[in-house]
């Protein structure tokens, strides 16, 4: 159930029209940076995004000129997941086609206050399906800080979730 929605979601985000997407992409980023969880957070996480996804970039930009501290994921297999300071000159281009940091000097999860979390799909209640590896879910199980997602109207779903699952507690959505 979750494979095939996953699927169906993916599909849909690889047909969005360019031109649609890109306005779709600045109005989230402006929702996000208006948002009170990211005025009161001064150490940011987001993730680097694939083509398909909200694209991350002018989130990042934004954020550095805020003068936030914003960090980016690190992922090592048996699904472990840490946060690294962001830094644009120290990438690698993983297995996954992920762009990731190369730093090893991981920030301790009570020292973010917001984690921007990526997902395939979400339902109402925030709970998300990403892309099955459970990275997220097991970070986010004893994180203390806030949590918030930007989708497009596609990816809103109905769908029950597993024991495991992680629900965001803001879910930004366009139309």
């Amino acid at each position: 159930m979750k494979a095939d929605l996953r699927k169906a979601i993916v599909r849909k985000l690889k047909r969005q029209e360019l031109i649609v997407k890109q306005q779709r992409d600045v109005l989230l980023t402006q929702y996000l940076l208006e948002s009170s969880v990211y005025q009161h957070a001064r150490t940011v996480a987001t993730y680097l995004s694939l083509p398909h996804e909200f694209d991350t970039r002018l989130f990042i930009e934004q954020a550095q000129a805020d003068g936030k501290r914003v960090l980016t994921p690190k992922t090592y297999p048996e699904g472990r997941m840490v946060f690294v300071d962001y830094d644009p000159n120290d990438l690698e281009l993983t297995a996954f086609g992920v762009w990731e940091p190369r730093s090893e000097r991981v920030v301790e999860k009570a020292h973010i206050d917001l984690i921007h979390v990526p997902g395939v799909a979400f339902n109402k209640s925030g709970y998300r399906i990403g892309y099955g590896g459970g990275y997220y879910d097991r970070y986010l199980a004893d994180f203390k800080g806030v949590t918030v997602s930007t989708i497009y109207p596609c990816q809103l779903a109905d769908f029950q979730p597993d024991g495991y699952d992680i629900p965001v507690q803001e879910v930004l959505i366009c139309e």
